[in-house]
């Protein structure tokens, strides 16, 4: 993947004695010490990370771990007391005025969780008023902001004026304005909290859907964990400043960094967010175009079940065969396999969340197999497994 965004040891202190504060910070003193001791406040402690060319990449934390400050200092709307912000390898600290207003301009858009719509105008000209602080001509900008309503969901509104429309619908004009100025970068600081939670559920799926076709780097502030597990990507956590820890939503359930992040993720719903080639394993295979009856029982045999799946030389799934089966053939000396392959077999797609299979899960009579888009066989979902990793338990592969 391509880094679209890299942060080095970015830094912000707030207050008097910033230099003070910084020698403290080198030597390990946490932040209520540097607070009681100078008088400055820790926004952010030499925070690194990168963020990949087209992923929702989530920042996350309580009030006060400093991921609004953050976001803020990606767009040097808050200047940083340290560190570096690179945009395709482009150093932010470093630009003039002119050049950074540039970027904010062109490869950059903000949402904000209070709307920021402007009440005196109407619900397209809030779309098209970033275009037309850039100069683009008048018709130009029309166009575009009309095609980011349509985006959003908000068409035949053009006329109306914000406070004619609900919580959602603001947010929807907002975030339609961002995209209006085709941003490669779209800045989210707690997008979504002001709302519902219906509508903030509504916005998460729009987002959703919206980034399917638009693949933009989308940098997504949020305080709500399932929020963040739903929609990133990556998600990386702060306390007090600091990066605690960063990685897929399945990296931070299965392998939280320490008791923090596991106290933070303690009562996620894990169903909806571990998928069935998260909690799959590895099933006893049968290639039919290389194996007989013989061999097929041996295996079953040696892993001592009584079936196995059978698959082709592409890994195709083909079925399932039963011991009994197999050892019909081999009495009847016949090697045709593929004449007691049973082709009803449950399966399910690799990204399906486990939450949408719970059902099928339970009432089964064999497992599920788990394929991907060309129907080639990846594991097996079995109840056991399923119980394991809802409960926290590391899945193992058997054979």
């Amino acid at each position: 993947m391509t880094v679209k965004v890299e942060v080095k040891n970015l830094t912000k202190i707030f207050g008097r004695h910033v230099n003070r504060a910084k020698e403290l910070l080198k030597k390990g003193e946490t932040k209520p010490d540097i607070l009681k001791e100078t008088g400055a406040t820790v926004g952010v402690d030499q925070a690194n990370f990168e963020i990949n060319d087209g992923e929702i990449f989530v920042i996350m934390g309580l009030s006060g771990s400093g991921k609004s400050t953050l976001i803020r200092m990606i767009n040097r709307l808050i200047e940083p007391t340290d560190g570096e912000v690179l945009i395709d390898g482009e150093n932010l600290m470093t630009m003039d005025k002119k050049t950074l207003r540039d970027v904010r301009r062109k490869k950059m858009s903000m949402v904000f969780q209070s709307f920021g719509l402007l009440p005196n105008r109407t619900v397209l000209e809030n779309a098209e008023y970033g275009l037309e602080i850039q100069g683009v001509d008048k018709d130009e900008r029309i166009k575009k902001a009309k095609t980011a309503l349509d985006q959003v969901g908000i068409t035949g509104y053009d006329d109306e004026y914000p406070s004619q429309l609900s919580g959602g619908m603001q947010q929807r004009v907002g975030l339609a304005r961002a995209l209006a100025n085709d941003p490669q970068i779209l800045l989210m600081d707690e997008a979504f909290s002001a709302l519902d939670p219906l509508n903030r559920s509504d916005m998460q799926d729009q987002l959703l859907d919206l980034q399917e076709n638009m693949q933009k780097t989308i940098i997504f502030i949020s305080h709500d964990l399932n929020e963040a597990l739903k929609i990133g990507d990556r998600i990386m956590i702060m306390r007090d400043g600091e990066v605690v820890q960063t990685g897929t939503p399945e990296d931070i359930l299965t392998h939280p960094a320490n008791e923090y992040v596991e106290n933070f993720i303690e009562n996620v719903d894990r169903s909806k967010v571990l998928t069935a080639g998260n909690v799959m394993i590895r099933p006893v295979t049968i290639n039919v175009d290389k194996a007989g009856p013989r061999l097929t029982l041996k295996r079953m045999r040696n892993n001592e079940v009584s079936n196995a799946y059978v698959i082709d030389n592409t890994r195709k799934l083909l079925g399932v065969v039963d011991a009994k089966d197999v050892i019909s053939l081999i009495r009847n000396n016949s090697s045709d396999l593929r004449s007691v392959v049973n082709p009803d077999v449950p399966t399910t797609h690799e990204n399906k969340p486990i939450s949408d299979l719970m059902d099928d899960i339970s009432h089964t009579g064999i497992p599920i197999a788990v394929t991907n888009d060309k129907h080639q066989l990846l594991g097996i979902i079995v109840r056991g497994a399923v119980l394991g990793a809802l409960a926290g338990n590391e899945v193992k592969d058997i054979d």
